[in-house]
């Protein structure tokens, strides 16, 4: 019996071996103690880079999920950065437990990646979307409207992984970045866009529809 792969961030795998060679070190030491530890930590960071498979439905004008987490923030924005003017604004926040990698919203040309550096404050925080480092994915559906996909780092957040390049086409549902050790992700979307999500709700990476282009 073949047994299943678990799909896993090839980002993660320095991590996983790093914590699991300290492992095996301290346990060869005979530091109990501390290699349980070791173990525990070896786990969690294993975990931490899974990337299961999603089925991500099929639909015309539906918005895919393009983060793991909980909606802390729907609100409409004056956005002078991406969409240049008036926007609805949805921000997803994802905690060190949830699926990390990020996956396209909706089929579409990518039109343009912007990189931020900036600082760390916590990511569901009010001054997280003003001063942390983000990186910005701006992209215009097959249907016309422009969207802007943000990665956001957090307070743990360290680094943001994002693997397009301008010009590239994208499906709904395409796996196309990771932020490691909790973020958030903000969707910028036309003022038109019907949203069928709210505050507090739960949602998945390439299977929740957040709402739908007008």
């Amino acid at each position: 019996m073949i047994a299943p792969q678990i799909p896993m961030a090839k980002e993660g795998y320095p991590f996983i071996f790093f914590s699991a060679f300290v492992t095996l070190t301290l346990a060869l030491l005979g530091w109990n103690g501390p290699a349980l530890v070791a173990l525990l930590l070896t786990g969690f960071v294993t975990w931490f880079f899974r990337d299961p498979e999603r089925t991500t439905p099929a639909s015309q004008d539906g918005l895919i999920c393009p983060a793991d987490g909980k909606v802390i923030l729907i609100e409409e924005v004056d956005d002078q950065e991406y969409l240049m003017g008036r926007a609805r604004k949805v921000s997803i926040f994802m905690n060190v437990f949830n699926v990390h990698v990020n996956r396209i919203p909706c089929k579409g040309q990518i039109e343009q990646i912007i990189p931020r550096p900036g600082k760390f404050y916590s990511a569901d925080s009010s001054k997280a979307a003003l001063h942390n480092e983000i990186c910005a994915t701006l992209l215009t559906s097959e249907r016309g409207p422009r969207i802007a996909v943000v990665q956001m780092a957090g307070l743990i957040a360290r680094r943001i992984i994002c693997w397009l390049e301008s010009g590239d086409s994208v499906r709904a549902g395409q796996r196309f970045g990771l932020i490691r050790f909790g973020s958030r992700v903000d969707l910028y979307l036309p003022l038109d866009t019907q949203i069928d999500v709210k505050v507090g709700d739960k949602v998945k990476a390439g299977e929740t529809i957040l709402g739908r282009l007008a």
